[in-house]
């Protein structure tokens, strides 16, 4: 019975041990996915994407965007980040004036300028995955210079606030590898449309419309290691009509203006170095 005792005893403190170490394991798996970029890391690297702006049934836009992009990331269970963006593209015009003539333009300048704010938590799935849910702020403004580009048209800017809400997760692979996803729904807050309008003539108003409904989807797929990332990604964006204000002539009110519903999609691949 003495022996029987001390087998089990011994066999007890085997699992111990074992639950033990494997938990160690797994510790260590999910505190070296947590920080895979380190506590505090820093990335600059490119942006390409196709981009295409649609006013359904009255006008689109589409070209390719270049840029820089860089971001600083702290992460050791909480994750804290700021990003942002640059890019530059020439893009093609087909559509109509206001008075309904159909108009053409090609190699429009534009561009993108987009900052953002993002906190989160990261959860453990499992021995080699972690998931971290974020929230944040983001500012996004583009300018679209259509005005230089035809005389028929008229410069225009777009400045959008918004809460990016979503989740990513990091998996370890092999070799010093990992493989990411995120997937975001962005609250739109607000928005100001400007449209030049005194580029089409002289004593027309410059018109500011506000923007209160609409929302932004993005997704994302990253592949990474200590150096490098590589990241195909989709953004979305549709804003609905904005609120209608007066286009005047020397002050004398002409007609209302009305920033129709819109959407945008670039589908790109971002290529960063990681320090």
């Amino acid at each position: 019975m003495k022996k029987a005792g001390k087998n089990k005893t011994i066999a007890f403190g085997l699992a111990i041990g074992l639950l033990c170490s494997g938990t160690t394991f797994a510790a260590a798996k999910e505190e070296n996915i947590i920080a895979a970029g380190k506590n505090h890391s820093w990335e600059i690297g490119a942006e390409l994407s196709s981009f295409t702006y649609e006013e359904p049934g009255i006008m689109e836009e589409s070209g390719a965007l270049l840029g820089i992009a860089g971001s600083y990331t702290y992460r050791n269970d909480w994750m804290l980040k700021i990003e942002g963006v640059f890019k530059y593209g020439q893009i093609d015009y087909t559509g109509a004036t206001i008075e309904g003539e159909p108009v053409a333009a090609d190699n429009i300048d534009d561009y993108i300028v987009e900052v953002r704010g993002l906190s989160g938590y990261g959860f453990p799935l499992s021995e080699s995955t972690v998931l971290t849910p974020f929230v944040g702020l983001g500012y996004r403004y583009l300018s679209d210079d259509l005005g230089a580009a035809s005389s028929a048209g008229y410069g225009r800017e777009s400045n959008y606030l918004y809460s990016p809400i979503g989740i990513e997760t990091l998996t370890e692979l092999q070799n010093g590898w990992f493989a990411g996803l995120a997937i975001e729904y962005d609250i739109f807050w607000h928005g100001i449309q400007t449209n030049h309008m005194s580029d089409l003539e002289y004593g027309l108003n410059d018109i500011e419309n506000d923007q209160n409904r609409g929302y932004g989807f993005r997704g994302s797929i990253k592949f990474q290691n200590s150096r490098f990332v590589i990241e195909p990604f989709i953004r979305y964006w549709k804003i609905d009509d904005s609120d209608p204000e007066y286009l005047t002539y020397f002050e004398a009110p002409v007609t209302v203006i009305i920033e129709p519903e819109n959407n945008s999609t670039e589908v790109g691949i971002k290529l960063t170095v990681k320090f």
